[in-house]
């Protein structure tokens, strides 16, 4: 779940302009079916309600992947010897800290580039982040990465890392998009290192966005009363429903607020929206992978898979590419 970063996005929050989320809004309620940003959810309330996401005893990609880091990153970080570390939305990077104290722990951490759309939370994190890595070189990058973005002059060799499956609210053409300009930025000794939720049984995905608590449903719902809040718009919340359910056919997870009625809803400076009683409007993808899908994805972005590293359960993957030339 997540366009922003997977670290947890309630320690801070993104002020987008009214006129970009109105642009935005209008341009996805225009479209058939409906849609909405997923970039949007993650207001005050937002932010709060997704942290109670990742400890949900449904959801388990956050602990996975955690899991798997603590386990691997030690002995991964010895084979590959960075000396800097780019994380593509950097988040809280709480992750992050795995990697940079096995980077620490082997007298190879020289510098660490978080990545991130917001200006006021990258200067936080790179003060705080000063403090526990004072021998470190700490270079934050205001940023988005859906947008094409350069780097400062780094200490070779270099882990671009992109981490918390954020690469699964891609579709195959952004994913390669994003990460072709990924590997323009790496040289021959470089790595990429990229967090990816594997496909399982679909009860355990129905489960992970479909919460017994109901804490993914007011998530979702949240989304309108943010719209309403900051644009002046009357999504009626009572009449609409949450719904997440996995589409085999596209091996992804597919977030809905469905239409309880007929209605019309009314967002000042976009115009008027007629809605029908069961209309659809899409709020998030989620890609589940498989080694061969991801292994198209880097082929397509001009990279190649090194290592493929699995948990037990085959939960979760963290991939290691390299560039092809």
């Amino acid at each position: 779940m997540k366009s922003q970063p997977e670290e947890s996005p309630s320690a801070y929050t993104v002020h987008w302009t009214r006129e970009q989320i109105l642009r935005d809004v209008r341009e996805g309620l225009s479209k058939t079916p409906k849609e909405l940003p997923s970039k949007y959810f993650y207001d005050e309330r937002g932010s709060e309600l997704f942290e109670q996401i990742t400890e949900l005893p449904e959801y388990y990609l956050t602990r996975a992947e955690r899991a798997l880091l603590e386990r691997k990153i030690p002995a991964l970080i010895a084979r590959l010897e960075p000396s800097s570390l780019v994380e593509l939305g950097a988040g809280s990077a709480s992750k992050t800290r795995i990697i940079l104290d096995a980077m620490r722990s082997r007298g190879s951490a020289k510098c660490y580039v978080p990545i991130d759309v917001s200006a006021e939370f990258l200067k936080s994190t790179a003060a705080l982040l000063r403090t526990e890595y004072p021998e470190m070189e700490i270079l934050p990058v205001v940023s988005d990465i859906t947008a094409p973005f350069r780097l400062p002059k780094l200490v070779e060799p270099v882990l671009i890392a992109f981490l918390g499956s954020t690469i699964g609210n891609f579709d195959r053409s952004s994913a390669v998009s994003l990460l072709s300009h990924v590997a323009t930025l790496m040289k021959a000794g470089d790595f990429f290192l990229l967090g990816a939720d594997l496909r399982k049984e679909k009860r355990i995905l129905h489960a992970a966005y479909n919460d017994s608590a109901g804490v993914t449903a007011a998530f979702n719902l949240n989304l309108l009363a943010r719209l309403n809040r900051e644009l002046g718009a009357n999504f009626p919340l009572e009449l609409f429903e949450h719904r997440a359910f996995y589409n085999a056919d596209e091996h992804r997870i597919e977030m809905h607020l469905i239409s309880r009625s007929d209605f019309t809803i009314s967002i000042p400076g976009a115009g008027n929206f007629e809605f029908v009683s069961g209309e659809s409007v899409r709020t998030e993808l989620s890609h589940k992978y498989d080694k061969k899908t991801i292994q198209e994805i880097l082929n397509s972005s001009g990279m190649k898979l090194a290592e493929w590293i699995t948990d037990e359960r085959c939960d979760f993957a963290l991939v290691v590419a390299r560039t092809r030339g």
